[in-house]
C-alpha cells in the first residue's frame, strides 16, 4: 500500500510538472480515476499553476481521446480482446455486459447520457466500436457528455483548493443529480424511439 501511495504521489507530482498537457495524459492513460484527476486540476487552478477553461479543455480532449482509444479497441479487437486485457483499464467484463445491453436496447443516443452512470460509463465504447457507429457521431455525443462532467470536477477541485482529496464525499451529491437527469433523458429518449416506431408501423 505505501508503494501505491508514493506511486499516485509521484503521478500527481508528474501531472503537475507538465500542467496542462498532465491533465490531458492523466485522463487518457487513466491510472487515476478521471474524477480524481479533474478535480486536482482544479486544485491546480487555485493554486495560480494553470488557467481554469484551459484546465477543462484539455480534460475535456483528454477524456474523449480516452474513450475514442477504447471505441477502436472494440471495432478492431472486438469483445474478446476487451475480456482479456479490459482490467488494464479498469473495463470489467460485466462492464461490458451491461454497457452492451444498454447499447442494443436505447441505441446509439445512449453514448451522451450512459456516461453519468456507474457501471457502464467507462465501457460504452465498446458496444460503439463492436457496431461500428461513425466516428463521427460517437466523437461528438462523448464530447458533449465529457465537457460538463470535466467542468464539474475542475469547479469542485478548485473550489476545495487545498482539500481536493475529499471531492469524493463533496461530489456525491452532485453526481447522483446528473445520474437521475441522465435516466430521466434516456426515458424520454426511449419513449421517442418508441412512439415514432408505433406511428410508423401504423402508417404502412
Amino acid at each position: 500500500m505505501h508503494f501505491i501511495s508514493d506511486l499516485i504521489s509521484h503521478l500527481f507530482e508528474w501531472i503537475q510538472s507538465l500542467g496542462y498537457f498532465g491533465i490531458m495524459i492523466g485522463l487518457m492513460i487513466e491510472v487515476i480515476p478521471s474524477e480524481i484527476v479533474l478535480a486536482y486540476g482544479g486544485y491546480l487552478v487555485s493554486q495560480g499553476d494553470i488557467n481554469f477553461f484551459g484546465a477543462i479543455l484539455f480534460g475535456t480532449v483528454g477524456g474523449v481521446i480516452a474513450q475514442i482509444f477504447v471505441y477502436w479497441i472494440g471495432r478492431y479487437g472486438g469483445r474478446p480482446v476487451l475480456e482479456k486485457y479490459g482490467k488494464y483499464i479498469f473495463i470489467k467484463k460485466k462492464h461490458i455486459d451491461h454497457s452492451e445491453e444498454w447499447f442494443k436496447k436505447y441505441g446509439t443516443g445512449v453514448i451522451f447520457t450512459a456516461r453519468f452512470i456507474p457501471v457502464v460509463r467507462h465501457a460504452i465504447s465498446v458496444p460503439a466500436g463492436i457496431s461500428r457507429m461513425p466516428l463521427g457521431k460517437f466523437t461528438l455525443l462523448t464530447t458533449l457528455a465529457v465537457l460538463p462532467w470535466s467542468t464539474l470536477f475542475v469547479y469542485l477541485g478548485y473550489t476545495l483548493g487545498d482539500k481536493w482529496e475529499t471531492i469524493d464525499e463533496v461530489a456525491a451529491k452532485y453526481t447522483h443529480e446528473l445520474i437521475l437527469a441522465a435516466i430521466a433523458i434516456i426515458v424520454v429518449y426511449f419513449l421517442f424511439k418508441w412512439y415514432k416506431s408505433k406511428k410508423k408501423g401504423s402508417a404502412v
